[in-house]
């Protein structure tokens, strides 16, 4: 049957009654603590927080309700230990990199195998210790027992097609897709016919830089990922993806794909747009005249071209209507500029003041 979007990590709230929340969807703050069971109140509306951060309730209307887990650590438990003795990662960059790394250095795995197209790329990851093993051979992933395909979002779709064609039957995958709608959607159009299990993953952890040399085995560490389950993902195939990052120390959001973008496509990929355009418009003699606000505001605008292009082109419906509020909120500063209106500028730019120091530093 459908899921519900108020599941509980498996555990079904029934007619509103409390449900018990497996907490263990939080940072963990070493292998030797592991997560106590405790009562939560009655499910979100729409999504899920995992951990321990927050402390209090709220609505949005994008998302919905989000209601905390009061978790409890228990020093006393057993440690956690992850069902999965080899994990392949498909591309050991910046994200692959640092997801091999934190499994190595937290003995999460006993192996890691790092499969890309280079060499020398390759050589560098294990030299680093991000991976254990190394391959320019797909048909590695055979061996794992988690795939983990940390790629640009345009190669995706297709790696998880052959990714599929290779995996022993009932292997976990997830992947690292900064867009996550169209990748579901195309793993469920043959779901029944699937070698592997996947469930969508996004870790809200990337960077302008690239490659294994940027990878850091705390990048994950109290950072966000979220997990977009299909309607028809079984629960315990995300129980054990959130279980996965929640290793690694995230904090674990589960929604579904199509909220994922619309949410992501404010916070993350319209403002690579606004950066990028910004940095372009910018007339090259300038440059010399620029501080901090240019700089931290085009910060993002460095990242590589083909992948962001990939990125919004795969989200393009939901980056509009992002950059058209954007565009609805500088028009109405542009009109108090018009008029003079200096007390209605100042309301604009103090809502726009709270709202980011709501977030803190």
């Amino acid at each position: 049957s459908a899921r519900d979007p108020t599941l509980f990590l498996g555990l079904r709230a029934a007619d509103g009654q409390p449900a018990f929340a497996r907490t263990f969807f939080g940072p963990l703050p070493d292998p030797g603590i592991t997560f106590r069971r405790r009562k939560a109140k009655s499910p979100p509306d729409r999504q899920i927080l995992h951990g321990l951060q927050a402390t209090r309730s709220h609505q949005s209307p994008a998302c919905g309700t989000v209601r905390p887990w009061l978790a409890r650590l228990d020093r006393h438990s057993q440690p956690m230990k992850l069902p999965w003795s080899t994990v392949a990662i498909v591309g050991v960059g910046l994200i692959g990199g640092s997801i091999g790394r934190a499994l190595l250095a937290r003995r999460l795995c006993q192996r890691v195998i790092g499969i890309g197209r280079s060499e020398a790329s390759l050589a560098e990851a294990k030299q680093r210790e991000l991976i254990s093993d190394a391959s320019c051979d797909l048909d590695a992933v055979s061996e794992a027992d988690l795939v983990v395909i940390a790629t640009p979002v345009g190669s995706i779709p297709s790696l998880l097609e052959e990714v599929d064609a290779r995996v022993a039957e009932g292997t976990l995958i997830t992947d690292a897709g900064s867009t996550k709608q169209s990748i579901v959607s195309g793993w469920q159009r043959k779901r029944a016919r699937r070698r592997g299990r996947f469930v969508g993953s996004h870790p809200l952890a990337g960077s302008h830089l690239r490659g294994p040399t940027a990878a850091d085995g705390e990048l994950l560490d109290s950072r966000v990922v979220v997990v977009t389950p299909a309607t028809t993902t079984p629960d315990d195939d995300v129980e054990q993806i959130g279980t996965f990052w929640a290793s690694l120390g995230s904090t674990v959001f589960v929604m579904p794909p199509r909220d994922h973008d619309r949410i992501l496509a404010t916070t993350s990929h319209a403002p690579h747009m606004l950066a990028a355009s910004l940095a372009a418009v910018t007339p090259d003699d300038f440059r010399r005249f620029t501080a901090g606000g240019w700089r931290d505001t085009t910060r993002v605008a460095g990242g590589d071209a083909e992948l962001w292009a990939d990125i919004l082109l795969d989200n393009a419906t939901q980056v509009t209507r992002a950059v058209e509020r954007i565009n609805g909120f500088t028009q109405r500063m542009l009109d108090a500029l018009a008029a003079g209106d200096r007390r209605r500028l100042v309301k604009l730019l103090t809502t726009a003041k709270d709202k980011r120091n709501a977030l803190g530093s």
